[in-house]
């Protein structure tokens, strides 16, 4: 474990390693819940699944695994791997962007009592900066439609929109499947921030 910044009491850490996340696992299982059971997301997320997603992209080959943290509770998350690991992703963007040197931005979250603090922005910047250029040239995530205060740091930060998009289907918080309309943004990485 890596710790990358300390910013008013919250530590910005990476991890490597399932042993590494076992003491924040639980806290993470009830961040990710939260957050993504509001606006614009309004996802359900039962515990194994947060744990599946948090394993899956921790065991992914070069992940990037960054946890904010108040002490042992996660207030922040963000993933990030290679494009060619997300098949789901790839047969989107293929032919729009060099699948082999693309790194997916896959999951980002801040729990609402510490959103505009500039963690999102931080854990977005960290991942961008330990991408190896060497082997990526591009950036792609994908973000709601809805042009919100994420959409606006990401433009900020030099992420264009593609033009391509997506449906996702997904368990709402009153139980319904629906599906919503998500935007794919992307960016060469030796841009500046």
């Amino acid at each position: 474990m890596d710790r990358l910044e300390q910013r008013d009491n919250i530590d910005i850490i990476r991890l490597y390693t399932k042993e590494e996340a076992l003491p924040y696992r639980t806290s993470f299982v009830g961040a990710y819940q939260s957050i993504f059971a509001e606006p614009p997301y309004s996802e359900r997320f039962y515990p194994m699944e947060a744990e599946a997603i948090f394993d899956s992209n921790l065991h992914t080959p070069e992940n990037i695994t960054l946890l904010a943290v108040n002490k042992e509770s996660v207030v922040g998350f963000a993933f990030a791997i290679p494009l060619r690991s997300r098949q789901s992703i790839t047969s989107k963007l293929r032919g729009l962007l060099p699948i082999q040197h693309t790194f997916y931005l896959a999951e980002l979250g801040v729990l609402d009592l510490y959103r505009r603090k500039g963690i999102g922005r931080t854990l977005t910047q960290w991942r961008i900066n330990l991408i190896d250029t060497d082997a990526y040239n591009d950036v792609v995530l994908r973000t709601s439609v809805v042009k919100d205060s994420s959409y606006q740091m990401y433009l900020s930060m030099n992420f264009d929109d593609t033009g391509v998009y997506t449906e996702v289907s997904s368990r709402r918080t009153d139980g319904m499947v629906r599906t919503d309309r998500r935007l794919f943004l992307s960016r060469q990485l030796t841009q500046e921030s």
